[in-house]
């Protein structure tokens, strides 16, 4: 069932609701008013015979001989009030004209009532036709000598119920109608924008073309944010597949270079090399070095995914000048013709991953040696704040030109300086680990001059208390 149909029957089953309740409160406040006006006049028209009847003055023996008169009908009633009066056995004394030759039932449970000094009402059928009747006692003197009873037909009453039960039971019939189809415009005109975002999303992916994007409503209600939201997870999904694009591009372009260099050895052992030892030595160097650099490659590319897919690291308390010196140590291995030094330290502690935060460091290191050329320095630095941790690796090496310094964290960056073609996945990994940890990588470089990569960390994680706001981005 489409939400249009839902909605519309959700419409009119409350409208529904909402006009059964007030049709049958409307009925019943109607009838138990006009049954209540009718008791009413039927209770002062009795009262009226009493009085008048009591002014004759007739003792007890006039009453049971009936030398009794009602008082003119436009006095006290009206031609559709009957009136009778009754002895105290039963006997009828005395009827108003209007009742002719008939008379009001006689109930002895309403007499009985009456002769004990309680009036009471009933209502009786007569030839199809209800009748209420109200019976009161008559006392003269300190006896009660009889009843007055005083009836009304409630034909009348009856027909206008009926009638204006007709009119509300056709009344809601026709509002539902109504509002039915009321309720199936406004319902398709609401959703029409939905659906033309529905189409335009249909034709965007059997298109394949994610470039596309939905038109922007007129009108800033919720069609618009849900444009506006699909719109920009088009613009996500867009920018995530043109990544991924360019990282199969970037890994196979990686990968054929050192194949390449595999394939070229294996050739050179093949046509006689394995024969001379110095040429075996150094084929079999080239072929392992391309191997290492493959393996660093996938292990690389295996922990990126595993991060996409939410890596998690092993916290806890990290001693980070025992590590800036492992990494300082590491570093003067690697680096033969650059310069490692130790510049300010500090003594810190937080909370962390100590392979991952190792490895972050080794990263930026090994990228500031890349860069550095021969007779060059990189420089390792740790400072203590109140908030946060703060590790410098700084180098005198060729710079980062400004064009290139907001993409160098990308996969497999391409920039165009110095020669150098490929930025490699490295520096991805030091900003997802930075990050794992609650805390960023920021640059600044001059170019020829050297850069400066800092790691802040905070003294407290998220996983260990209150985090301080991250520094400003240089």
């Amino acid at each position: 069932m489409s939400i249009r149909i839902r909605l519309t029957l959700w419409y009119i089953f409350l409208l529904g609701i909402i006009l059964i309740i007030f049709s049958t409160l409307l009925y019943v406040v109607l009838k138990v008013s006009l049954h209540s006006q009718i008791d009413k006049n039927l209770q002062d028209r009795a009262q009226q015979v009493s009085t008048g009847i009591k002014a004759q003055t007739i003792d007890i023996e006039g009453w049971q001989k009936g030398l009794l008169y009602l008082p003119p009908p436009s006095v006290f009633s009206s031609p559709a009030t009957f009136i009778q009066l009754v002895l105290a056995d039963g006997k009828i004394i005395l009827t108003s004209d209007n009742l002719g030759k008939q008379h009001i039932p006689l109930h002895d449970k309403m007499l009985a009532e009456n002769l004990n000094g309680m009036p009471t009402f009933k209502t009786v059928i007569i030839d199809s036709v209800p009748l209420r009747i109200y019976s009161a006692p008559i006392i003269v003197g300190p006896h009660i000598v009889g009843a007055v009873q005083v009836g009304q037909s409630l034909k009348e009453i009856e027909n206008t119920l009926h009638l204006v039960l007709i009119f509300l039971t056709g009344g809601t019939v026709g509002t539902l109608i109504l509002a039915a189809m009321v309720g199936a415009f406004l319902v398709r005109k609401t959703l029409q924008p939905i659906e033309q975002i529905n189409q335009t999303a249909n034709q965007i992916v059997g298109g394949q073309d994610l470039k596309q994007r939905l038109p922007a409503p007129k009108t800033p209600d919720e069609v618009g944010q849900l444009t506006e939201t699909i719109n920009n997870m088009l613009q996500r999904l867009d920018n995530f597949f043109q990544a991924q694009v360019r990282l199969s591009a970037d890994v196979s372009h990686e990968l054929r270079t050192p194949l390449t260099a595999i394939r070229g050895n294996v050739d050179l052992l093949r046509r006689g090399a394995a024969s001379h030892p110095d040429e075996l030595n150094e084929a079999l160097a080239a072929i392992d070095g391309e191997l290492n650099r493959m393996s660093r490659l996938v292990a690389d590319l295996l922990l990126l995914s595993q991060a996409d897919a939410g890596l998690s690291l092993r916290m806890g308390p990290v001693e980070l000048d025992t590590i800036i010196l492992d990494v300082y140590r590491q570093a003067r291995l690697m680096a033969s013709e650059v310069n490692i030094q130790l510049g300010h330290e500090d003594q810190a502690v937080v909370q962390g991953d100590t392979d991952r935060l190792r490895q972050l460091l080794i990263n930026l290191v090994t990228n500031a040696i890349k860069h550095t050329p021969t007779g060059g320095t990189v420089t390792l630095s740790l400072y203590r704040e109140p908030e946060w941790v703060r590790i410098t690796v700084a180098d005198t090496g060729r710079g980062i030109v400004p064009t290139d310094l907001p993409h160098i964290f990308d996969r497999f960056y391409r920039a165009q300086n110095n020669g150098q073609t490929s930025i490699g996945l490295g520096l991805s990994i030091a900003q997802w680990i930075a990050e794992a940890h609650h805390g960023q990588i920021t640059v600044t470089s001059e170019v020829g001059q050297g850069s400066v990569f800092t790691l802040w960390l905070p003294t407290k994680n998220e996983a260990g208390g209150a985090t301080s706001p991250k520094p400003n981005q240089i």
